[in-house]
C-alpha cells in the first residue's frame, strides 16, 4: 500500500506508534494498536530510533500491520550515524517486506557519547535520505521487471518532517525550515508532517510562508494531546518546544486524572479544530503508545468512532456532543 492524500472530502487521520522496547511490553502495545486500527486511520507511522536502535522491532511491527490489519503502515527511517550502504540495506529490507511508504528523517546523534562522529560514508540530511530511497527503488525496478510493475501499481510514497516553529533544538528558524522543506520536496518528498506545536498560528503562518516559497506538497498537522503535564515537560526537554503555559496551570490544578484528561483533550480539540478550519489536510497524532487521548481528540473534531471520517453516527460517541471514549474501548490499554 502507498499513501494517497487526494481529496476525499474529509481530513486525513493518522497516528504515530513507538515499537515496544521489550517482549513484555508487546501485549499492551498491540492492545493499543488494535484500538487505533479500529478508528480506521489513513495510516499509522512506526518510529525508528536514532541510528536504527530498534530497527528489527520496528520492522516486525510494520510487517505485522501490513499482514494483519487493513491500515497502511509508514516506516520511519533515520540515517544519522549510519553508513550509506547500511541505510540502503534497511530500505531494501523494508521494500522486500512490501512496505511502500516511508517517513524519511535525519534522526538524532546518540546521546551520552562525547566521542561520537558521523560515518564518513553516511548521510547527513533527510533530503539525502529521500534521494536514496528513490535511488534504491529505481535500482530494484531496473533489476527486476516484477518490481517495476509493482512500483507502477503502488508507487513509493515518502513523507518528511518539518518544524513549523523552527527546530529549536537545532537552532533553526521557521524561515530556515521553510527552505529545508522546499529542498526535501525537490529531493522527492510527497508530503510533510509537522513536529508538534501548541498554537494554531504557528502552523498557519508556516504553511503560508511555505506556499509562498514554492512548497506544494500537503503539510499535515502533527499534534500531541495535552493531557499529561509530565509528558509535556519531557517533550519540552527533548524538542525545545515550550510547554503551553495557558494549559499547564489548569492541568496541574485538576483534582483527579479524569478531570485532567478532559481539560487536556478540550484544549487539544480547540487547537485541532482551528488548524482544520484553516485548511490543514489532516491530523497526525503523537500517541506515545496510549490510545485514550488520541481517540478522544478525534471524537472532539467529529472524526472518531467506528466510522472515522464520516458524519457522526447517531447516538454514537462524539466528544463535541457528549461522552468520551467508552470504558469498553479502553480495556487492555
Amino acid at each position: 500500500m502507498s499513501v494517497s492524500l487526494a481529496s476525499t472530502g474529509r481530513p486525513t487521520v493518522s497516528f504515530e506508534l513507538m515499537p515496544p522496547r521489550n517482549p513484555s511490553a508487546a501485549p499492551k502495545f498491540w492492545g493499543v494498536a488494535e484500538r487505533l486500527v479500529a478508528a480506521r486511520p489513513d495510516f499509522i507511522s512506526v518510529t525508528y530510533g536514532a541510528a536504527g536502535n530498534d530497527r528489527h522491532t520496528a520492522r516486525e511491527v510494520v510487517a505485522r500491520l501490513l499482514r494483519e490489519t487493513p491500515v497502511l503502515p509508514i516506516a520511519h527511517l533515520t540515517c544519522v550515524g549510519a553508513a550509506r550502504h547500511d541505510v540502503a540495506e534497511v530500505i531494501d529490507d523494508f521494500l522486500s517486506d512490501g512496505v511502500r511508504s516511508f517517513l524519511a528523517l535525519r534522526g538524532d546523534p546518540p546521546v551520552n557519547n562525547p566521542d561520537w562522529a558521523p560515518d564518513p560514508d553516511g548521510l547527513t540530511s533527510s533530503d539525502a535520505l529521500v534521494a536514496l530511497l528513490r535511488e534504491v527503488e529505481a535500482e530494484r525496478c531496473a533489476a527486476h521487471p516484477g518490481d517495476a510493475l509493482r512500483s507502477a501499481a503502488r508507487p513509493l510514497t515518502i513523507a518528511v518532517a518539518t518544524f513549523p516553529g523552527g527546530n529549536l533544538a537545532a537552532g533553526t528558524t521557521p524561515e530556515q525550515e521553510v527552505r529545508r522543506l522546499l529542498e526535501k520536496q525537490q529531493a522527492g518528498a510527497d508530503f510533510a508532517i509537522t513536529q508538534l506545536f501548541y498554537e494554531a498560528d504557528t502552523y498557519v503562518s508556516f504553511v503560508e510562508a511555505a506556499r509562498a516559497a514554492g512548497v506544494t506538497i500537503p503539510i499535515l498537522a502533527g499534534l500531541l494531546p495535552m493531557t499529561e503535564p509530565r509528558r509535556l515537560h519531557r517533550v519540552e526537554e527533548l524538542t525545545g518546544v515550550p510547554v503551553p503555559r495557558h494549559v499547564l496551570p489548569a492541568l496541574e490544578a485538576a483534582p483527579d486524572d479524569e478531570t485532567r484528561h478532559a481539560i487536556g483533550v478540550a484544549r487539544t480539540v480547540e487547537l485541532a479544530q482551528a488548524v482544520l478550519d484553516a485548511g490543514a489536510p489532516g491530523l497526525h497524532i503523537y500517541t506515545f503508545n496510549k490510545h485514550e487521548a488520541a481517540l478522544d481528540l478525534l471524537e472532539g473534531v467529529h472524526l472518531g468512532g467506528e466510522r472515522t471520517g464520516t458524519a457522526p453516527v447517531p447516538g454514537g460517541s462524539d466528544l463535541a456532543r457528549g461522552p468520551r471514549v467508552s470504558a469498553s474501548t479502553e480495556r487492555n490499554g
